[in-house]
Order: structure tokens, then C-alpha cells, then sequence
């Protein structure tokens, strides 16, 4: 039987959307260790590892926790986000709460009663610790994620506007079903096909619906342990985050566009800000903001505003090779 959870109309009305960076930082090592097979984020795996070439990252107690050769880990190291954009130092406040009880009744789970040394010195000291992992996280997000985070932000944004309009047009129907392909609604309970633990029954408190860009290309749940239960989806537009930027546009794009607005408009195949456009393709913000705004008044590009910033991403008629803009709409520099 697929794992099931029985959602009441309160656990509904506490169902939110989140974004977390500690949820980044822990399944981009684990996309580095190769714990979901060959994925969609080589380009982002190669340039870390390559860093860690360089300057290697001391992770002795976060690594065997979070790559264990098992279909699971311990869940504490990944505590549901408090509000919709938490920051790294609020999530790793929260996993340091975690008691000790709760620690190692998880470890216990996960690895049985013959802990290996780092779960066994972690389940002797829990708060301890707890303490130096989450230093070690914190390294592990600034050298491997905030380089990026302008980036995967940006996509993370935008897949959560999209689920909040998903929502309000359709429901936890429209919500659910879309979400991802082996999730099932149906009267009031959520299946997740291929996932066969025991179903808990209702979750505490609802749920935590979070995107991920560095993850697995299927959902993970993170049941009701010691925060609220977690679906952790991949977010869209992830697939094409990495290859955007370097996909060379076609020829007659740039004919007519010029070599840079038709490199946006591939860039944008993954939403991005024009901070994050000026960093991936190495020109000013302003010169950004310009070709934008020709691109956008041509319908090639959409904005929508997200917080201070602006997401833009390529629409359809940008995107389908044979809907090619005329000249009389649009002069290349």
C-alpha cells in the first residue's frame, strides 16, 4: 500500500508553501554523494566538486548522517521551514532544538541499535553535537549554495507563485495532482505512490508543501517527527536552471534579436532577476533591465514581481522556434 495521509479540513486550512535553504544545502550533498543516481544537476555538481578540489570542506559529522547507504536519514537534520522564506541561520536554530530524546530516537530508526561513531557520538552529546553540525552545514551552504542562491531563489519563487495560483483557481485538487505525478488526491486523503511506510493517519498541525531545485526528480516526505510533515517536491523550471545559460541560441535569434537578447531568452527558459541574469551572463544590471524591456514589450518575456524583485522568465511565444519575432517589432543593437 502507498503511503497515505488523511487531511481534515483544519489540516488543510494549515497546509503552507516554504521555501528553505537548509533544504538546498542538505540535498545538494546529497546530489554531490550521488545518492539519487545520475540527475539533471551535473553542471552544479561538477563546479562543486571542483571547489571542494580546492579547498575541501571538513564534514566528518554531517556526511555519514546525510549519505548513509540507506533508504533513509535522520529527519531531524531537516526541520520543516517556519515561515515562507526562513533563512539558513533559522533553520539551523531550529534543528538545534531538537531534544535529545527526539535525536536519538531517530538515529535509533535509522540505523538500528549498532550506531556507527559518528550517530553513536552525536546520540552521547545530542546538543553538542547538534551544535557542530549545523557549523558545518552553515559552511556547506556558503561555499556550495549562496554562490547560487540568487539562482535557485528565483526558480524556488516562482514554482511557489505558481502553486499559490494552482490553489486559488482549483483547490487542494488542482494543488495536489499537480504537484507532481505519483502524488494522488482523493476524498480527503494523499497517496504517494512508491513509498511504502506505514501511513501515519493525519498529519500534526498540516502541511509543509517545499520546493527543491538540488534534489531527486520524485517527492519526498518527511513525516510528522519533530516538526510539521514536509512534502519536498521538485521545483519547476529546476531542469533547465543549469543548461539555460549555456544553450547557445538559434542563429536566426540572433539575426534578429541580437546575441544578447536571444541569450536571455534561452537564460530565461528558468525564471531568473536581473541580478541573477547580470551574474549568469557576465553584463551590467542596467544593460539587463534594457533588453528586457524591449523583450517584454515584443511578448517574449513576462515579469512578475516576488517580494523587492521581479522574476522573469521566457513566455511560449519566446520559446517556440517557429514563432520568430519580426524585424519591424524588434532592432537588434
Amino acid at each position: 500500500m502507498p503511503l497515505t495521509l488523511e487531511l481534515s479540513t483544519g489540516d488543510l486550512a494549515g497546509t503552507r508553501l516554504a521555501v528553505s535553504p537548509l533544504s538546498e544545502t542538505v540535498s545538494g550533498l546529497q546530489t554531490l554523494a550521488g545518492c539519487w543516481g545520475r540527475t539533471r544537476h551535473g553542471h552544479w555538481t561538477r563546479w562543486a566538486a571542483g571547489e571542494l578540489a580546492v579547498r575541501p570542506l571538513d564534514l566528518s559529522r554531517t556526511w555519514p548522517l546525510l549519505v548513509t547507504g540507506r533508504t533513509s536519514w535522520p529527519q531531524f537534520l531537516l526541520p520543516a521551514p517556519a515561515r515562507a522564506a526562513s533563512t539558513i541561520d533559522e533553520a539551523l536554530a531550529a534543528m538545534c532544538r531538537t531534544t535529545a530524546r527526539e535525536v536519538r530516537r531517530s538515529l535509533h530508526g535509522v540505523f538500528g541499535d549498532r550506531l556507527p561513531a559518528p550517530a553513536r557520538a552525536l546520540a552521547d552529546d545530542p546538543a553538542s553535537g547538534l551544535r557542530a553540525i549545523a557549523a558545518e552545514l552553515r559552511r556547506a551552504h556558503d561555499r556550495l549554495i549562496a554562490p547560487h542562491w540568487t539562482r535557485l531563489h528565483a526558480v524556488l519563487d516562482a514554482d511557489i507563485a505558481y502553486r499559490a495560483k494552482q490553489w486559488a483557481d482549483g483547490g487542494a485538487r488542482r494543488l495536489f495532482t499537480d504537484l507532481h505525478a505519483g502524488l494522488n488526491w482523493h476524498n480527503g486523503r494523499l497517496t504517494l505512490d512508491g513509498d511504502h511506510r506505514s501511513s501515519p493517519g493525519r498529519p500534526a498541525g498540516g502541511l509543509v508543501l517545499s520546493p527543491v531545485v538540488l534534489g531527486p526528480p520524485w517527492v519526498m516526505i518527511k513525516l510528522h517527527t519533530t516538526t510539521q510533515t514536509t512534502i519536498r517536491y521538485p521545483a519547476r523550471g529546476s531542469g533547465a536552471l543549469w543548461t539555460a545559460a549555456g544553450r547557445r541560441p538559434a542563429g536566426h535569434a540572433i539575426r534578429l534579436l541580437g546575441r544578447r537578447r536571444a541569450e536571455l531568452l534561452e537564460t530565461l527558459r528558468s525564471p531568473a532577476t536581473t541580478t541573477g541574469l547580470a551574474e549568469a551572463l557576465h553584463v551590467s544590471p542596467s544593460a539587463v533591465s534594457q533588453h528586457l524591456r524591449v523583450l517584454r514589450d515584443s511578448g517574449l518575456v513576462t515579469g512578475r514581481r516576488s517580494g523587492r524583485a521581479v522574476l522573469y522568465r521566457t513566455t511560449e511565444q519566446g520559446i517556440r522556434p517557429s514563432s520568430e519575432p519580426r524585424l519591424a517589432d524588434i532592432s537588434a543593437p
